[in-house]
This record gives C-alpha cells, structure tokens and sequence, in this order.
C-alpha cells in the first residue's frame, strides 16, 4: 500500500475559485483539509490612505472600487458618514431613490454571487440567466450616472441628479431584424421608474427559474448541504453578519434593527437559516433578492407620487444648478470653491454602518475640523468571513473548499482595500 502524507497545498491565486487574489496554502491530509490559512493583499490599493489625501467630496469614487459589486451601497455608508458630522439633512425624495438603488446594488451583488458559486461548484446554466437580469439592473446604473458600474451617484446632501423621465434605447444595427430591436425597447418607452417597475413586476419568475434550476436539484444539494456548517453562537462570536450570520440562524439585520434612511417606512421579512450550511446561506441569500424586489416596488410608488428636490440647497456641500452658474457669479465661485478645496466637517469622530449585500458595511471617520479626513477606515464585511475560513473548511475534501469561498460571497476590493 502507498504510504499516505501530509503535504502543503498552494490554492490560488490563478485557481479560478480563488478570484485571481486569494492565496489559500492547505495543509491536506490526503484529500482532507487539515488547515486553511488565507494569505491577502494581493489587491491592496491603499484606499483608506488615498482618501485622507483628499478633500471629502473627492473620496466618493474610490468607494465603489471597494466592494465592486456593491457599488452603491459602499457610497451610502460613506456620504452617511460625512451627512452625520455635518447634521446636514436630506430631501426624502432622495432618501428614497437611495433605498431603491440599494436594494437594485443587493439584488445586482446576489446575482452575480449565485452566477459564479454555481459556475465554481459546476452548474454552467444558472450564470447566463443570472446575467440576463443583471444587465437590466446595471442599466439602471447607466442610466441615473452614465456608468455601468462605478456610479458616484450618492452625494453628502443627496444624490447627483433625479431620475431621467426617457429610458435609454437600444439602437438600430446591421445585427438585429427590426422586430428584434422592438421587443428588445418595449419596456424602455417611459421613465426608468417604468423600466424599474417593469423589472420588479417580471423579477419574482426569474427568481422562480433559477430556484427550479438549483434548489432540488440532487448535485447542488449534495454539494452544500452540511458543507460549512456554523452555529449560532460562532457565527457571532466570529464577526460575521449579513446573509453569513442569517444563515445561521440569527435575525439581525441593521435595516430592521437599526433602520437609516427610510428603511423604517418599508413593509419586508429578515429570512433565516437553521442548519447554518451553506445550502441554508443559499436559501437566505435567495430569499433576500425576492424582498428587495418588495421594497423597490414601494420606493417605485412612492417616487411617482413625490416629486421633489433630490438635493439639500446648501451650497457650501452641494454643488449649485448649471443653470444657475451659468448667469451667477456667486453660484460659479460656490461650484469652484466645492470642487478644489471640499468643505470642512467639525472636529470629532462618527461610525456609520449600513446593511451591505455581504453584511454589516461601516465607515469610521474622523476629523480633525480640516477638509479631508484625519483617519478613515472602513468595516469590511467579508473580511471577518474570510478569517473564519480556517473553521470552515477544516475536515472538509479540497473541493468542498470551493463552495466554502462561494457561500462567502468574498469580494477583495474591500478585504484588501
């Protein structure tokens, strides 16, 4: 007989699993993980350095670079953050166009988790329809910012600009028959509220589709159930929050708990696991995605029947109309004197948290009453996760420890920062 041994295995980066920035040396007994130790910082950008370098206004973007697949919601922690210190209040409208984006940023992260955990585990399919429904979310992004992806939308006062009253069309190619080009634009003929409200009537049996293609299904099961399993009183003891701790029994969640915004105007449920696997951290994350759905079909009622301003009329924190640059000296020095210096927040610290996709997202800020920050760090939620993959994984086979980092959701962007 061979004589079996322990030996170091080097998983990732380039394992396709690994996100091209994890490096996870294994210490296996045969094909059973004995050890997992987590090697990061393969995408440190010194974010958190980079924003105390800048004025506060110039700091918005990096924040979407952060979780960059949670783009907006990473900018409301932020501009929460800088609105606290300030006490400077904000127009509801804009509250709620916010409320709205961030469930649009929950339901576009969940997508993409549920594509690439079943492509990592083995289920081709489930990926391509997962996209076929993000790609009208993040045209919702386009369409409010001009970006697909890195938005800058939410400002300390608001939000960069109301919602555009005509949706974008796909436009005429040598590709498509005229037929193609019109089903393709029936639902981009109004408003994006309507292209919204379209999205969030037609979402629920999507949903429906990829749970008949995953949640019964033999392999997917055999492949998460009882994988990962942390209980109740671990998953706190260990940080973990969001789906990861919901997962595994515990009902917290800050919109529920803590409400910010207009969280506390909103009518839906905090699904929870009971086994704590990572086939109950499907089910939770599946669930989420349906009562996102719910709140954004509020916000979407709401915003029709209240117009209003999007932004607070302090000049000194937000920028003036063009309108109103264009003909006032005063207005033009104000968008100048914003746009190089920033503005100055008192002296003092403030930690603001908000319910991320991934789990509890904080920003903790202090000033020393200059116009960029003193120090500023952020709470990344994936970070507590991924410490904890050692737990996880141990006596588990070394495929099991691709599902572990899928059940994670892990984005490096804001583990390494």
């Amino acid at each position: 007989m061979s004589e079996m041994r322990n030996y170091t295995l080097n998983f990732g980066p380039q394992h396709p699993a690994a996100h091209g920035v994890l490096r996870l040396i294994l210490e296996m007994d045969g094909e059973v993980v004995e050890r997992a130790d987590p090697h990061i910082g393969l995408l440190h950008r010194g974010t958190e350095k980079l924003a105390e370098s800048k004025p506060y206004n110039q700091s918005i973007g990096y924040m979407d670079r952060l979780d960059y697949v949670s783009m907006m919601c990473n900018e409301h922690a932020y501009v929460m953050a800088i609105e606290t210190m300030l006490e400077l209040e904000i127009p509801e409208r804009a509250k709620y166009i916010r409320v709205m984006f961030d469930e649009i940023t929950r339901i576009l992260n969940h997508l993409m988790w549920l594509g690439t955990h079943a492509l990592d585990v083995g289920a081709m399919s489930v990926f391509l329809y997962a996209f076929r429904e993000r790609e009208k979310l993040i045209d919702c992004y386009e369409a409010v910012s001009g970006s697909r992806m890195h938005a800058t939308y939410y400002r300390p006062g608001g939000v960069y600009r109301d919602l555009p009253e005509k949706m974008p069309q796909y436009l005429e190619s040598k590709l498509r028959k005229a037929k193609e080009l019109e089903e393709m634009n029936a639902n981009r003929q109004g408003s994006l509220l309507d292209f919204i409200a379209d999205f969030a009537a037609n979402f629920p049996d999507s949903i429906d589709q990829y749970s008949n293609l995953l949640t019964d299904n033999r392999i997917w099961k055999q492949r998460l159930v009882n994988i990962g399993i942390v209980t109740p009183e671990r998953a706190m003891q260990l940080g973990f929050t969001g789906p990861m701790l919901r997962g595994s029994g515990v009902e917290w969640d800050i919109r529920k708990n803590e409400p910010y915004s207009v969280y506390d105007k909103m009518e839906f449920d905090v699904p929870v696991g009971v086994t704590g696997d990572s086939y109950d951290r499907y089910l939770v994350r599946m669930e989420e995605m349906r009562q996102s759905n719910r709140i954004i079909e509020q916000c979407v009622t709401w915003l029709r029947a209240n117009p209003g301003p999007v932004m607070s009329d302090d000049h000194k924190v937000a920028p003036p109309k063009r309108s109103d640059m264009k003909d006032d000296m005063e207005s033009l020095i104000h968008h100048f004197k914003l746009f190089t210096e920033g503005y100055c927040l008192p002296e003092g610290e403030v930690y603001s948290a908000i319910e991320h996709p991934k789990g509890e997202f904080g920003v903790y800020l202090v000033s020393d009453g200059a116009n960029k920050p003193y120090r500023i760090k952020m709470r990344a939620p994936g970070f507590a996760h991924l410490a904890a993959m050692d737990e996880m994984a141990k006596g588990h086979m070394l495929s099991d420890v691709v599902t572990i980092i899928g059940t994670q959701d892990i984005v490096f962007g804001e583990i390494d920062r």
